[in-house]
């Protein structure tokens, strides 16, 4: 694919996940008598816009993210319509909903993949490599991997988050077969390309429920559908929280880190890998990547960083505990630092995408 095109798919899947956030916002900020005084898709110099009411509808030169600006946000303003003057809870709702209008918006994504997939695989064993050493530690079919480590299996992808940590060390493993619960400990093996660990059998795989039928599969029911759209929701915000862990501790390469330009390059790969395939693959590739990049932008928003969602979210509860608002404008200079920092972030990440990309 063209540089150009992944350009513009990368810029349509991320602005639709901005505006998305934003429209959270300004919508809980509306119903609770608000002045939203710009909604802007995009940061920087002012490209064009348009007065609706009271509110500019903007587009700006760099497509890195968006706002929604409101009277009084970080300023103290005698007025009952500026977001100083509502209430501790109003103001939380206002910064929760656009972290929660991402998690909305990956739920239906995730729904309509998963009803749609060809197959959907469980972390139930239909048969066991007679070379692991599951097999010798009596894994057998129909068992239903449900802990491992202590940690809860609800789907395939939660062994991929606890194998990833686990150096190759034994695990304690929790199955279920006929209501029947035993617990083994099994050696995890290599797989074969040497990428990753793995207990060693084989999963039960069904197709999904608007899929095509394929013969020697079922089809999942609609509580399968259900079931599986919210733990992997649940899968997406621990991977998450994990990774941004893993970075602020260090302990994470830069191979792993992907900026704006990694994301163009990866949104190319996939969807020229799946153009191989079909257009559905592709397009259904599109809305996958942008599922886990809108829990991404919900989980990262969350985080007590000053200038995100989160960062504003902790003076609202520090406020709440003390019986009296902190000073708009020394909360405002937090924000502003905070703010200066994740630019600088995100210019240190453009920079290890680029080098990336140019020695490989």
């Amino acid at each position: 694919m063209s540089t150009i095109l992944n350009i513009i798919l990368t810029l349509v899947v991320f602005n639709t996940l901005v505006i998305v956030h934003e429209w959270g916002h300004y919508k809980t900020a509306i119903k609770n008598g608000i002045l939203v005084e710009e909604f802007s898709i995009g940061m920087g110099p002012l490209l064009a816009y348009k007065m609706k009411g009271e509110t500019m509808y903007s587009l700006r030169a760099l497509p890195i993210g968006g706002f929604c600006r409101m009277l009084g946000e970080d300023t103290a303003i005698s007025d009952n319509r500026s977001f100083n003057s509502k209430s501790t809870w109003a103001r939380m709702a206002v910064v929760v909903m656009g972290p929660v209008m991402n998690f909305i918006l990956c739920f239906v994504l995730v729904l309509g993949l998963t009803a749609t997939s060809e197959t959907i695989v469980f972390p139930e064993v239909t048969s066991v490599s007679p070379d692991a050493h599951a097999y010798t530690q009596g894994l057998e079919e129909g068992d239903r991997i449900t802990k491992i480590n202590g940690e809860s299996i609800h789907t395939y992808q939660d062994l991929y988050l606890v194998l990833d940590g686990c150096n190759g060390k034994d695990l304690d493993v929790t199955v279920e077969n006929n209501g029947e619960k035993r617990d083994l400990v099994i050696t995890p093996s290599v797989s074969e390309d040497g990428s990753r660990w793995i207990v060693g059998f084989v999963p039960l795989i069904k197709t999904g429920l608007f899929a095509d039928t394929v013969d020697g599969y079922d089809k999942v029911s609609v509580g399968d559908v259900i079931y599986e759209t919210v733990f992997s929701m649940v899968y997406y915000v621990k991977s998450v929280i994990v990774g941004l862990v893993r970075l602020f501790t260090l302990n994470i390469s830069p191979e792993d880190v992907a900026g704006p330009i990694g994301i163009v390059q990866i949104v190319g790969d996939t969807v020229e890998q799946s153009l191989s395939v079909s257009v559905v693959s592709a397009v259904k590739s599109i809305l996958s990547i942008m599922a886990l990049l809108s829990v991404n932008l919900g989980v990262i928003n969350l985080f007590p960083i000053p200038a995100m969602d989160g960062g504003r979210l902790v003076f609202l509860i520090v406020e709440t505990l003390r019986g009296k608002p902190i000073d708009p404008d020394k909360e405002g200079f937090v924000h502003f630092v905070g703010f200066v920092l994740l630019i600088i972030f995100m210019v240190i990440v453009a920079s290890n995408d680029i080098t990336r990309l140019i020695f490989g």
